[in-house]
């Protein structure tokens, strides 16, 4: 299977042999599918992916200069577009791209080695989407950065201290995507979102989750696995019962979840409280410790 998305990646086109090509695959596997995922679950990831835009990507990352020049033909204008799109202003439109296309490159080195960003696309979703979301947080990280270079000085003496704060540019979200994400927490039993609330949200390692609950940490690591797998098909169709199709669903979900309009961390917390799982949820896997 994996000679067969190889070849249709064109990755060898773009500078990348099939041993690269194999371990990008493993290293996607790894971030998306649990340890013990079963070899279906990895063939339906595989088959799920982009592979020529993976392979595009990840042969510009590498630094293979015909795979800059597909991606320059492909994606120069549409950068510009989207860049325009966000900043309103040709000018900045063009300072943003610019420096998008230097991250992209990847003219800055991290121990010794190239760092692009297009070495974190993973094919899920289509490129153009993953790069306008850079884009689009890149904009604001600008923004913040800028914020800060201002001293309180001078914004004392321009009576900065007496106006109204500016609020940040906000990324624009679906609205839809914001009312499917709400719609399925709410109906998450309070379990589930006890145990979100206490991972994503708190920062409490499998160990004192497990603890809280009076279960053993292997069965909170897969609950977390089988939740993030569920919320997302959830959110999926929700999606597509509200008018997307599949592809523009999965683009929409690269939305930064600090960028939706809703109360995150409100809507996990309702009624939570200590949910107990059952006798039957809370006895260990065989062979494991308490």
């Amino acid at each position: 299977m994996v000679a067969a998305i190889y070849e249709k990646s064109r990755g060898e086109t773009f500078g990348l042999t099939r041993q690269e090509f194999d371990g990008i695959l493993r290293e996607i596997a790894r971030k998306y599918l649990p340890v013990d995922a079963k070899q279906r679950e990895i063939s339906d990831l595989y088959a799920s992916l982009r592979a020529e835009e993976l392979a595009l990507a990840r042969g510009c990352a590498a630094g293979h200069e015909h795979a800059w020049e597909v991606f320059l033909t492909r994606y120069r204008e549409k950068l510009y577009d989207i860049a325009g799109y966000i900043t309103k202003e040709n000018s900045a439109a063009r300072e943003l791209a610019d420096s998008i296309y230097a991250e992209l490159y990847g003219t800055a080195t991290r121990d010794g080695q190239r760092a692009s960003k297009l070495a974190s696309y993973t094919g899920r979703g289509s490129l153009e989407g993953w790069l306008r979301t850079v884009m689009l947080q890149e904009h604001v990280n600008r923004y913040r950065r800028q914020r800060r270079l201002v001293s309180l000085d001078e914004e004392s003496e321009e009576g900065v201290q007496f106006a109204i704060a500016e609020p940040e540019p906000a990324i624009a979200v679906d609205s839809r995507v914001e009312a499917a994400v709400d719609e399925v927490l709410a109906a998450l039993p309070a379990e589930d979102r006890f145990v979100l609330a206490s991972y994503f949200l708190d920062e409490r390692t499998l160990a004192e989750i497990a603890r809280t609950l009076g279960v053993h940490e292997s069965t909170i690591s897969r609950k977390l696995d089988k939740l993030a797998k569920s919320l997302r098909k959830q959110i999926l169709t929700s999606l597509g019962r509200r008018g997307m199709s599949r592809r523009q669903a999965q683009e929409a979900l690269e939305v930064d979840v600090r960028d939706l309009r809703i109360n995150i961390r409100s809507r996990l917390a309702q009624e939570t409280g200590r949910p107990a799982f059952s006798k039957k949820k809370a006895e260990a896997p065989a062979g494991e410790g308490s």
